[in-house]
């Protein structure tokens, strides 16, 4: 570990020997680093863009792929197929640990375990750009942002009239249609995309062969009305209905009929108001997702809804070109409600008798000062005060600076601290399934012998250090960046404490470095794109007990790789026809076991995909397009006994304007 940590200080201090003249790129303008537009160039963060350029050539159909292909340091797991529940982690964190946002709406789920999102829903054609912002970020997007937030930016209607439409067939009997329509003029746009993707799919674990399917139906509206110069209103509109059939954990199971009808929407109103040096963003966000599951082995129909109302407003005070003051107020109300998993049979009473209401609140106020200090050294200053109803409050801060060697190259760093309240499950469920436990005659109760003070909120600490530039000689893009997050009072429920919640003594960590090359040369028909991630982890709730895996792994966190890389290989084979192939490997992983094995923790074995994509114009506006995903046929698990897409292949049209 030591002869790796020299040979990476090394290759850094050689590389910042090498800054040559000026990048010729077109300077890229972000806005989730500080609430408001500025050159990435400008800023201390680590900040991934995923263009709408790139979204459009890609030809897989969900977001989350994109994502795990496009950005560096971002780990994604998927229990089964398509439709089944796709995690994200940054940095080495759980995916608790980070938010997500789909055009300034909060989307996690209240009425999930951990209150975190997943992405196995959000379709790609509506995308129009995503920005990842790694390390913490508690004090401009507040509680779990700590391993960094993923900002999705949906498309907005023009001026003019357009339509565009999309087929695609493939493996499994998959067919999806996608057909969009936007306009307006110079007072009154507007954007509606409309998509279906049904599937028979695969069998979500590996113990039976029957497929489950998988059925999307999906929404996507923005109206924005423009009621003089300074003033905008601005509506969103986002809804999924999606039908998941899945398998339960115990291979005793019977399986054909387990299913799950999920409802995904999100609601945003934005108003905005310009003036002179002022300019104020008044909003009401609404998220909404049910989940309506049968397990027919056990008998169980149970439903879950989490709701949440937010409202927020964000002022930004431009002092001048290079300083400005950013400030705001949210008030965040959440509320669920969620079954009696453990409902006992001896009562006779059916489980939604034991269903459970719960509801929060979270008033928060920060400001973040972003300042110019030198002509090269560009920095940010910001606190944040959260209000937890049942936690109390908490605060967060952040310090982030950038100092640009030239024109094309920039040193940036950045320190914050972070903080992550109990989930409404931690506070009202999860109080383990046994009166020995503390739980009651039955769980869910209202913690019968553990009351909500027992719960702390969770902190952290984060820093990282990065080096970009871009070498004029060799038409090479290059990113080197180290990371260090510490957890303290980590929450954590499982078998080995009887799935009662409690906060950890130890103090987990994530570090790590993160290496990104691009190579385009101008007037050639090659790219190639590559990025590799080192993550060193620790769980204290780790597997030291009755392990039987290798030390190495053994106080690993869960489903976080030690290595990993990818490789994005893009040739204009003839004039039209572009292809890529992609190429990632993931290291071995810790995972929790289940029923199956009585709880033991289990080690995945690496493993490494290959990809191939085509796109060929035949006409003006007109593609067709081919996909193959795991070109070898891999057998590989991201998740313990879940299984993942064999050899697949798609084709498909495209009109697009």
């Amino acid at each position: 570990m030591l002869k790796t940590i020299k040979l990476y200080s090394f290759l850094i201090i050689i590389i910042l020997f090498f800054n040559k003249a000026f990048s010729k790129d077109i300077p890229v303008i972000v806005i989730a680093p500080g609430k408001t537009p500025q050159s990435l160039s400008t800023v201390g963060s680590t900040v991934t863009v995923i263009d709408g350029e790139t979204i459009r050539n890609s030809n897989e159909s969900f977001l989350g792929t994109i994502i795990e292909q496009e950005s560096g340091s971002t780990n994604t797991f998927q229990d089964g197929g398509h439709g089944t529940n796709m995690g994200v982690q940054l940095r080495g964190l759980e995916k608790r640990y980070s938010t997500v946002y789909i055009d300034g709406v909060k989307m996690s789920d209240p009425s999930s375990p951990d209150n975190s999102f997943y992405f196995q829903n959000i379709m790609k054609e509506s995308i129009d750009r995503v920005e990842v912002l790694k390390g913490n970020q508690s004090s401009l997007y507040g509680p779990n942002a700590i391993g960094g937030t993923i900002h999705i930016f949906t498309k907005k209607g023009k001026p003019g009239f357009r339509s565009n439409a999309i087929v695609k067939s493939g493996s499994n009997d998959t067919n999806s249609i996608y057909y969009s329509a936007d306009g307006g003029n110079d007072k009154i746009t507007y954007y509606l995309g409309l998509n279906r993707f049904l599937t028979n799919g695969i069998s979500a674990m590996n113990d039976n062969d029957e497929s489950d399917s998988y059925e999307n139906k999906g929404l996507h509206g923005s109206l924005d009305y423009k009621l003089s110069d300074n003033l905008k209103i601005e509506n969103t509109l986002r809804y999924v209905r999606a039908d998941t059939q899945y398998d339960a954990v115990s291979s005793a199971s019977t399986d054909e009929n387990d299913a799950s009808d999920n409802t995904e929407g999100s609601y945003s109103l934005k108003v905005l108001h310009d003036k002179g040096k002022f300019n104020n963003e008044f909003s009401y966000n609404k998220t909404y997702i049910e989940r309506k599951t049968s397990e027919t082995t056990a008998g169980n129909f149970q439903n879950y809804f989490g709701h949440r109302d937010a409202f927020n407003f964000t002022g930004t005070y431009n002092f001048d070109l290079d300083n400005r003051l950013v400030y705001g107020l949210d008030a965040e109300f959440d509320a669920t409600r969620y079954d009696g998993d453990y409902a006992p049979s001896a009562t006779g009473w059916k489980q939604i008798f034991f269903d459970k209401e719960a509801d929060e609140h979270i008033f928060s106020q920060f400001f973040d000062y972003q300042f110019r200090p030198t002509e090269k050294l560009f920095g940010t200053l910001g606190l944040r005060s959260d209000e937890h109803s049942a936690t109390g409050r908490k605060p967060s801060g952040r310090v982030t600076m950038a100092y640009k060697l030239n024109n094309n190259s920039k040193i940036r760093s950045s320190w914050g601290s972070g903080v992550r309240f109990p989930s409404m499950y931690d506070l009202h469920y999860a109080n383990g399934n046994t009166n020995a436990s503390g739980g009651g005659t039955y769980s869910g109760d209202g913690y019968r012998g553990l009351v909500v003070g027992d719960l702390n909120a969770e902190r952290a600490n984060s820093y990282d250090l990065g080096y970009e530039t871009y070498f004029n000689n060799l038409n090479l893009n290059l990113d080197v960046a180290y990371f260090y997050v510490e957890q303290k009072n980590p929450l954590n429920s499982d078998a080995r404490n009887n799935w009662k919640m409690g906060n950890t003594v130890g103090v987990n960590y994530a570090k790590g470095l993160e290496l990104g090359l691009k190579w385009k040369p101008e007037n050639t028909k090659l790219g190639i794109k590559f990025d590799y991630t080192f993550t060193d982890s620790y769980d204290s709730n780790n597997c030291y007990a009755g392990c039987t895996l290798n030390s190495e792994m053994k106080d690993a966190k869960v489903r976080v790789p030690r290595n990993t890389f990818s490789s994005n290989l893009t040739h204009e084979t003839l004039t039209g026809l572009k292809n890529s192939l992609l190429i990632k490997y993931v290291d071995k992983t810790r995972d929790f076991g289940n029923s199956n094995n009585s709880w033991t923790d289990v080690l995945l074995d690496d493993y490494i995909t290959f990809g191939l994509s085509s796109n060929y114009r035949i006409y003006e506006n007109y593609d067709l397009t081919f996909n193959v995903i795991n070109l070898f046929d891999e057998q590989y698990e991201q998740s313990h006994q879940y299984s993942q897409m064999g050899r697949s292949l798609y084709f498909g049209l495209k009109r697009v304007y």
